[in-house]
C-alpha cells in the first residue's frame, strides 16, 4: 500500500469543506477540525441565514409595491379612513424559526456530503504547533468542543503534511457599543428576535448594514440606516448605490449620510445612539455592522511561521500559501475577499496545490459579487472606479431597465445594466447589474468576462423575448455600433 497524502483544515466554512472534498477525491486522508457545525459562519450565522430572511423581505417588498399597479385586488375589511393601512404583516419568530432550520439542515447536508467523501470530521478548535519537522510534515494540536474527550482525551494531535488554515471572521464591535443580544445586536443574534423591531437603527452602510436595512424596512420595521460615508454602499458602484439609496429613501427609510457612531446603550426598552457629533438617535433595537475581525488568534501562527498582516488576517499568494511552508489559508481569515464563492475557490485552490494537479492563480478580476438588497447589485470584473481612476481604459454604456418591456410587464422602474469593454478589441472587461434577481443575470456577463468574450459575441447571441437579459444584448450592441464612450 502507497503512502497517502495526509491534509488537516481548520475550520469547516465554504473554504474549508470546499477544500475537504477536493482533497478526498484527490485521495488524500483529510480531517476537518471545526467547532460550529460543517458550513461555518456563511452558512449558519451569515450568507444562509440572512438570504432566507431577505427572501421573506423579498416578497413583502414585491407585494407592497407592485400589486396595485399590477391589478391585483387584496380583500380587506379595513375602515375606510384607515385604507391606507398595511394589508399584509410578518411573524418574525416564524420567519426565523424556518431561518435557522434551513440553516441547520445545510449544515447537516455538507457534513454529510463530507463524509461522505471520506473525510474525518472532529470537533473542536484546532491550532499548529511548531515550525514544520524535519520530515516536511506539521502538527495540529486539537482541543475537544466543549471539553469534551476526543479521540480518548481532551487534546488529539494530528500529524499533516499539509495544513489549511479557513478559520473566517467574526463581527467587529465598538467598545462603546457592545451587543447584549436583545436590543443591541450584531448580524449573528438577529435570528433570536421573536418580534419584529418597531424602531430599528441600523449602525454601518456597507453591505450588510444594506442588506438588513431594506430587509427590515420591507418586514415593517421603522429603520434608520447610520452611514460614516457620504453614501450608502461606497465600496460599490456609484450609479448603483444612487439607485439602492433612491429606493431606500422613497421606501421612508431614514438615511443618514456623513453620520459617524459613537456608541450605543440600553436605555430601559429603547437604545439611544450618539453620533460623533452629539446629536442622539434613539430606537427600540440597533444592529451593528461595522465590519468583521479575522479569526487569526490562539492559531499558534507565529511560532509555525505564517505572517499576519496588521489587520490581523493571514497573508497568501495566489495558491493559497502563507509564508510557512506545507501551511495554506483560505476565506475572511485571508482577508482577500469576503465571499463564500472566494473562499471556496481558495480552499480548491489550495488543494489542487499541494497534490500537484493542475490550477490556475485566484484572479479576483473574474469574481462576481452581489448585494442581496431589493433592487439587488451584481458585478463582476472591472469597476467603475477602475475606468474613471485610469486603471483600465474601457468603454461604457448604461442602460435603463425602464426601456425593458419585461421589466414594465412587471413593474420594476428601478435599476440597469452596465456593461464596460475595452475600445479597441471590444472585450467585456466588467459589468453591473441593478435589477431584482441581479445575481442571477451577471452570469452571462460574468462568462464574457472570463472567456474574454466581446460585446459582438453577446450582441449576436439569442434571448428570449421578453426578458430581462435582453437588457445585456442590448447594451452589448450599443457598445458594439458606438465608436465612443457613452452613456444612455
Amino acid at each position: 500500500m502507497g503512502y497517502v497524502t495526509r491534509i488537516v483544515i481548520i475550520g469547516g466554512g465554504p473554504g474549508g469543506y470546499e477544500a475537504a472534498l477536493v482533497a478526498a477525491q484527490l485521495g488524500a486522508e483529510v480531517t476537518v477540525v471545526d467547532c460550529d457545525g460543517l458550513g461555518g459562519a456563511s452558512v449558519l450565522t451569515d450568507c444562509v441565514p440572512s438570504k432566507t430572511l431577505i427572501a421573506t423581505a423579498e416578497v413583502m417588498t414585491t407585494f407592497d409595491s407592485s400589486y396595485e399597479e399590477l391589478g391585483i385586488i387584496v380583500a380587506d375589511d379595513t375602515p375606510p379612513l384607515e385604507q391606507a393601512a398595511r394589508v399584509v404583516g410578518v411573524d418574525l419568530g416564524k420567519v426565523n424559526r424556518r431561518v435557522k432550520r434551513l440553516a441547520l439542515a445545510q449544515s447537516h447536508d455538507i457534513t454529510a456530503a463530507v463524509t461522505r467523501a471520506g473525510a474525518r470530521v472532529l470537533r473542536g478548535r484546532g491550532r499548529l504547533e511548531g515550525m514544520q519537522s524535519l520530515d516536511g510534515s506539521r502538527k495540529v494540536v486539537v482541543t475537544a468542543a466543549g471539553g469534551t474527550p476526543s479521540g480518548g482525551g481532551t487534546e488529539e494531535i494530528l500529524t499533516a503534511d499539509a495544513v489549511l488554515l479557513a478559520t473566517g471572521g467574526h463581527p467587529r464591535e465598538l467598545p462603546d457599543a457592545q451587543p447584549d443580544g436583545e436590543r443591541i445586536l450584531n448580524w449573528t443574534q438577529v435570528y433570536d428576535l421573536t418580534e419584529l423591531p418597531d424602531e430599528l437603527i441600523v449602525v454601518g452602510s456597507g453591505v450588510t448594514g444594506a442588506e438588513f436595512a431594506g430587509a427590515y424596512q420591507a418586514l415593517g420595521s421603522k429603520v434608520t440606516l447610520v452611514s460614516s460615508r457620504d453614501r450608502v454602499l461606497p465600496g460599490e458602484d456609484p450609479d448603483a448605490a444612487a439607485v439602492l439609496e433612491d429606493v431606500f429613501r422613497r421606501r421612508g427609510m431614514n438615511v443618514m449620510a456623513r453620520s459617524r457612531a459613537q456608541s450605543a446603550k440600553r436605555v430601559g426598552d429603547r437604545v439611544e445612539v450618539t453620533l460623533a457629533d452629539g446629536r442622539v438617535i434613539t430606537g427600540s433595537h440597533c444592529l451593528m455592522a461595522v465590519g468583521a475581525i479575522p479569526n487569526s488568534e490562539g492559531l499558534g501562527l507565529e511560532e509555525a511561521g505564517v505572517k499576519v498582516r496588521e489587520s490581523g488576517h493571514i497573508w497568501t499568494d495566489k495558491v493559497s500559501r502563507t509564508t510557512a511552508p506545507g501551511v495554506y489559508a483560505a476565506g475572511d481569515v485571508t482577508g482577500v475577499f469576503a465571499l463564500a464563492s472566494v473562499a471556496a475557490m481558495q480552499g480548491r485552490i489550495a488543494m489542487y496545490h499541494f497534490l500537484g494537479d493542475a490550477v490556475a492563480p485566484l484572479n479576483l478580476k473574474t469574481v462576481s459579487s452581489n448585494v442581496f438588497t431589493d433592487p439587488e447589485i451584481a458585478t463582476v470584473g472591472y469597476t467603475q472606479a477602475d475606468v474613471d481612476g485610469g486603471k483600465i481604459d474601457a468603454r461604457v454604456v448604461k442602460l435603463p431597465l425602464l426601456r425593458n418591456p419585461r421589466a414594465k410587464m412587471q413593474g420594476i422602474r428601478d435599476g440597469f445594466v452596465k456593461i464596460f469593454c475595452r475600445p479597441g478589441t471590444g472585450i467585456v472587461v466588467g459589468g453591473v447589474v441593478v435589477a431584482p434577481r441581479a445575481s442571477e443575470l451577471i452570469h452571462p456577463i460574468s462568462i464574457a468576462v472570463d472567456n474574454n468574450l466581446t460585446v459582438e459575441q453577446i450582441a449576436n447571441a439569442f434571448t428570449v423575448y421578453p426578458s430581462l437579459s435582453g437588457s445585456i444584448a442590448e447594451v452589448a450592441r450599443q457598445l458594439h455600433t458606438r465608436k465612443t464612450a457613452g452613456e444612455v
